[in-house]
């Protein structure tokens, strides 16, 4: 791949320093290998454009992602080797959202199931529509995938509760639980993701690619060595062009211009 137009499986509109990457890939957007690849292609191009500050990763039509591509698993894994290599592909996916630079927003616009919900848990911001839901139907197919991702957002017993009998937590729920920040109709839940992106493409670049990735770091962290990391990225962050800029426009009572330096 070298350009949007070579990918099939994934849209991607870049504007006013906002990358929307849609799930296309019918009937519900299961993630085939195309889709794995392309997804994790487009997340690390646009980590490196500097016109790309925020990400809103969605689906098309219904659902988000119905999970991992069971029709498609034979044609993927043939032979000795292959399982390996699709499981690494598949984690690499889901890494490429919690590592891209960039902040990603999700805005999930339907079931989100298995790998689909692996995808939201890596994200930065989940917002939902009504129509959604989270859930691991992979005990229904002799399967398991995504509960450690799923750990970042569900407690102990809701979890297990999940995994254990395909539950799928629906969006009034995961609002009423904090586990998104808003719950919309589903007309607004786009218009609603947008507006937030465009809050966080105002603020310096600088401050909220080192932010993410201050955060992915220290997230494991104990409390002394966490707080630590986060001084010292704030010490580097305080030596930028943009800090100061910052800094100016708040002692001139004026708008900051940020240059991403």
């Amino acid at each position: 791949m070298s350009d949007w137009k070579d990918l099939t499986q994934l849209k991607v509109e870049v504007g006013d320093h906002i990358a929307v990457m849609t799930l296309d890939s019918p009937p519900v957007n299961a993630l085939t290998r195309t889709l794995n690849d392309e997804l994790t292609w487009a997340l690390d191009r646009v980590s490196e454009m500097d016109e790309v500050r925020v990400v809103v990763l969605t689906g098309a039509g219904k659902v988000f992602c119905a999970g991992a591509d069971l029709k498609g698993r034979a044609e993927v894994i043939k032979g000795p080797g292959d399982l390996l290599a699709h499981s690494r592909r598949t984690r690499e996916c889901f890494h490429a959202i919690r590592e891209c630079a960039k902040p990603v927003i999700c805005a999930i616009n339907g079931a989100a199931l298995g790998s689909g919900l692996a995808m939201a848990a890596s994200s930065d911001i989940l917002l939902c529509s009504d129509k959604a839901s989270l859930g691991l139907p992979e005990v229904d197919v002799g399967l398991l995938g995504g509960c450690r991702h799923a750990m970042r957002l569900f407690s102990h017993t809701q979890l297990r509760h999940m995994m254990l009998t395909g539950y799928r937590m629906p969006g009034a729920e995961l609002y009423r639980l904090g586990i998104v920040l808003a719950c919309t109709a589903p007309e607004a839940l786009m218009p609603e993701a947008m507006k937030l992106a465009a809050t966080i493409a105002s603020k310096s670049p600088v401050s909220t690619r080192m932010g993410k990735h201050t955060m992915n770091v220290i997230e494991d962290m104990s409390l002394r060595d966490g707080y630590r990391y986060e001084q010292d990225m704030t010490a580097q962050i305080a030596k930028t062009d943009d800090a100061k800029e910052a800094q100016a426009a708040f002692r001139e009572k004026r708008a900051p211009v940020f240059t991403g330096r």
